[in-house]
């Protein structure tokens, strides 16, 4: 009996060690991926001499858009991916790109929602990522249906990650 397991666990572990692999490159890359966007945006913050906001910040101006939004909303819904939406929201309410309110209907939660000087930085987001369509294909040799694969596989990639953390799995 011993003889027969040695052989299936061998390639239990070998079938693991590609997707081990994969997943392991997959965690990287998604998180190189989010560096390279901030610089991305930093870098076009750079151009345009926009330097009162740090590419964090306007990536959140971008995503908060036309909505009106409580803080919390704003880490639940994915807009924010840093741990310090306070620090960030107040800077950006003391800088004018912000306004804030409280809620009528719950009074200790905080309503957001842009100024006319944050909505100048969303729409200047907005332009730069038009603009990077124009040219994904041709130069970065990325189509439609690569973007709609990766789209899914990524989607389930976070349904797989939040029910580790809703279910402790």
């Amino acid at each position: 009996m011993t003889v027969m397991a040695k052989p299936q666990e061998t390639a239990a572990v070998e079938t693991e060690r590609p997707q081990k692999k994969l997943y392991m490159e997959t965690l990287n890359l998604v998180e190189r991926l989010h560096r390279q966007l901030l610089d991305v945006i930093k870098d076009e913050l750079d151009r345009r001499e926009e330097r009162e906001i740090n590419s964090v910040q306007a990536l959140l101006l971008f995503n908060v858009g036309d909505q009106e939004l409580s803080a919390g909303e704003l880490r639940s819904r994915g807009h924010y991916l840093g741990s310090n939406v306070s620090y960030n929201l107040k800077k950006l309410v003391d800088l004018g790109y912000i306004h804030h309110e409280r809620s009528d209907t719950d009074r200790r939660s905080v309503l957001v929602r842009l100024t006319r000087k944050g909505e100048f930085v969303r729409d200047m987001l907005r332009e730069l990522f038009i603009r990077h369509l124009g040219s994904l294909e041709a130069v970065g040799n990325v189509t439609d249906v690569d973007m709609d694969g990766l789209n899914t596989t990524l989607k389930r990639l976070e349904r797989f990650w939040i029910d580790q953390v809703r279910f402790r799995l």
